[in-house]
């Protein structure tokens, strides 16, 4: 499955979200790190569903850059 990821500048570092994930967030130094902190927290979020024998959500949410 593919997740979109919102990766956003904060103070001091970078952080990381699932808008189909609620509660799965990961922070950052660069872009980059954060970028592979949220694919772990991705991994773990759905372990811990799947685990707790909770519903996988289906990825709906999409992303586009648009001209201002």
């Amino acid at each position: 499955m593919r997740y979109a990821v919102v990766i956003e500048k904060a103070e001091g570092n970078f952080s990381a979200y699932v808008p189909d994930l609620p509660g799965c967030v990961a922070t950052g130094a660069t872009p980059e790190e954060a970028g592979q902190q949220i694919r772990q927290a991705i991994r773990l979020h759905l372990d811990g569903l799947r685990e707790d024998g909770l519903p996988v959500p289906e990825p709906t949410s999409t992303c586009e850059y648009l001209e201002a």
